[in-house]
């Protein structure tokens, strides 16, 4: 598994949303994504994820991130890019 970079809160957002989420809120420091889930053009569910406005997040705190948004470190670093 390839290692995941230091990057910012704000980087992370700009990344889950090329991978379609959607900015709803921010509170605080803290911006919410979501995403819905389509299953024959039809609205299944959605996911959920919340994202700190961090200069630079952890790993610990990324990788956390990712688990939220369901989405594997091959595509997050294919979209970072």
């Amino acid at each position: 598994m390839p290692r995941l970079p230091r990057i910012s809160g704000a980087e992370a957002v700009r990344t889950l949303e090329r991978l379609g989420f959607v900015r709803t809120r921010q509170t605080g420091s803290h911006v919410v994504l979501k995403k819905e889930i389509l299953e024959e053009e039809i609205r299944v569910g959605e996911i959920v994820c919340v994202v700190p406005l961090h200069r630079e997040l952890k790993l610990g705190t990324l990788s956390g991130v990712l688990k939220q948004a369901q989405v594997t470190v091959e595509d997050f670093l294919k979209a970072l890019s």
